[in-house]
């Protein structure tokens, strides 16, 4: 089963590098979508069917965990799958998120971090992925 996936980062360079890691990892993925701020992000939700978002914390317009409060507070998107992948460095910041059932990646990160946080967050079973894509052995950091 392919997921879809909504990539949020005010980096350019970054959702490229995400949308990349995602690619190699294995996992099976249906549309990934892209938005550079909170904002965008909340729009791509509305106007798409979005299985796990990946959303960075510190954006322009609207950031990251202002994102997240809106659709942990909308009763249609409440339950979504989101891992936080982030520089943030507040281990308070961290905890609250984590309280409010999202994953915490921090940046830079190994692909095989992302994916295994992403297995967690969407219940993805090692056998529901793609052998051929799965990511191994010494990889950079992203």
């Amino acid at each position: 089963m392919s997921i879809n996936v909504l990539v949020v980062d005010d980096s350019a360079v970054m959702r490229s590098i995400i949308v990349k890691t995602l690619r190699l990892s294995g996992i099976e993925l249906g549309d990934v979508h892209q938005a550079s701020n909170g904002l965008e992000g909340l729009q791509a939700l509305d106007d798409n069917w979005i299985d796990l978002a990946l959303v960075d914390i510190n954006m322009p317009v609207m950031d990251g965990q202002e994102m997240i409060n809106r659709v942990r507070e909308d009763p249609t998107m409440s339950d979504l799958p989101m891992v936080v992948v982030s520089t943030e460095s507040s281990e308070s910041r961290i905890e609250m998120l984590e309280r409010m059932g999202t994953r915490f990646v921090h940046k830079p990160f190994t692909p095989e971090r992302l994916r295994a946080t992403i297995m967690e967050a969407t219940g993805i079973q090692e056998e529901d992925v793609h052998a051929a894509g799965t990511v191994s052995g010494s990889s950079p950091d992203f």
